[in-house]
């Protein structure tokens, strides 16, 4: 399963309490884009609509060159619909109800020929929280090297 993209801000920026796996509906260009790293999920978030459907928000793929005359009308941050079960979708929209949570892409990757998503179930961390969490990286960072030395 090569990781294609990752959204490394979400990991510092939110506590990950759930994650699950998603796939997403796109065009054939779209796929190929994918394939080839032209993904961005900086500022991506997904959004819960009253039908009980997913849909990934502000991640831009960005046109495939090879298609790019037959996609004179593309947009590379529309939304795109994430194929979930059913009873996925159920437990999302339960925790979608409680205060201070989100839904955030963390990465994407392949599986097979599929193109999925990993989705988290998220809530904001406070700036001592990441303060805190620097602190500790940095500390197990010094005993690591303290012990390579020896």
């Amino acid at each position: 399963m090569p990781t294609l993209a990752t959204n490394r801000r979400a990991r510092h920026d939110y506590t990950i309490l759930q994650t699950m796996e998603a796939g997403i509906a796109l065009s054939g260009p779209e796929v190929k884009s994918v394939k080839a790293g032209h993904i961005s999920l900086n500022e991506a978030y997904v959004r819960l609509d009253r039908a009980g459907n997913a849909w990934l928000v502000s991640a831009h793929i960005s046109p495939y060159p090879p298609a790019a005359s037959r996609q004179t009308q593309y947009n590379p941050i529309r939304e795109r619909q994430l194929l979930l079960k059913r009873a996925q979708l159920n437990s999302l929209i339960g925790t979608v109800q409680q205060v201070g949570l989100t839904f955030l892409p963390l990465s994407v990757y392949t599986k097979g020929s599929l193109v999925k998503l990993e989705l988290a179930v998220a809530r904001g961390k406070r700036q001592y929280d990441k303060r805190a969490a620097l602190k500790k990286r940095t500390v197990e960072r010094e005993i690591r090297s303290a012990m390579g030395r020896r």
